[in-house]
């Protein structure tokens, strides 16, 4: 198996919706950002897999290592060699791999988040740094499109933290912050027994519409002049702002005890036509 292949095949095991926008990009950006999303699983699966809390910042620590091996030109791992030939091409920094690195290890250190401002860091470093790395591969002429794909990250991950209440729940995890908790009257206790109140749907539907804006946000934020290179995040947007509206319409308080998610078909059929219409 090449790196190339390694790569593709973890992205497809996935199931992400990021793998379905990738299938429209041309083969050099479609091998880069493949390369970069398998990154993104390897350092992620380390935090949710390792049971020992050592054992997984021994190998985060790696990482680190080959990240520094990948920039010296000889990485070892096949997703680092995978990515060796967009480093120059898409100006793809060292420091923010190291970023995204960094946030993953912060689920080592917080299961628990005091403010909005205090999630804000780990939502730039596991999905604003990814993003802005993406729009690098998709290409643009105008920087502005860089505050674009930070507030685009931002509702990606944001969105993922809403589907995903129950199961980060079942790891002893809440991103939702302490204080938005306390706003809502929603004891922590009441989210890691995934149990679902009047108060915690209240909770919900405030992060939904907080989600939403910054969706809003980031499409508005996007320059006319690189929409068309930018497509592959506008599919991405268009699939999450769809489980989003599916959330919202099932009932917020189901994100407790079941995963929300659509169809691939209909990732499909939602990545062809935003990649059309744009």
């Amino acid at each position: 198996m090449t790196p190339e292949q390694y790569c593709e095949d973890k992205a497809a095991k996935s199931g992400s919706s990021f793998y379905y926008s990738f299938r429209f990009l041309p083969l050099g950006q479609r091998k880069a950002i493949t390369a970069l999303y398998a990154f993104c699983r390897e350092v992620d699966d380390v935090v949710d897999e390792c049971h020992e809390e050592s054992v997984a910042r021994t190998k985060l620590a790696w990482w680190r290592s080959e990240i520094d091996q990948l920039f010296a030109g000889s990485p070892q791992h096949p997703v680092t060699q995978a990515l060796l030939p967009s480093l120059k091409k898409y100006d793809l920094q060292r420091e923010l791999f190291i970023e995204i690195i960094d946030g993953m290890e912060m689920d080592l250190d917080m299961a628990r988040y005091n403010s909005f401002k205090d999630l804000q860091l780990y939502c730039y470093r596991v999905a604003s740094v990814v993003g802005q790395m993406a729009a690098q591969i998709f290409g643009f002429t105008d920087r502005g499109t860089l505050k674009y794909a930070h507030d685009l990250g931002l509702a990606f991950q944001l969105t993922n933290i809403i589907r995903d209440v129950g199961e980060d729940a079942r790891r002893g995890r809440i991103y939702l912050p302490v204080t938005e908790l306390q706003q809502f009257n929603v004891p922590a206790a009441d989210i890691l027994a995934c149990r679902e109140t009047p108060e915690f749907r209240v909770l919900m539907d405030f992060q939904i519409k907080r989600a939403e804006q910054y969706y809003a946000q980031a499409i508005d934020a996007l320059p006319a002049v690189d929409k068309k290179q930018q497509r592959t995040g506008l599919v991405m947007a268009a699939i999450y702002r769809a489980t989003l509206k599916e959330i919202e319409k099932d009932g917020v308080g189901k994100v407790l005890n079941q995963r929300i998610s659509l169809t691939p078909i209909r990732k499909l059929w939602l990545a062809w036509k935003t990649w059309w219409l744009c």
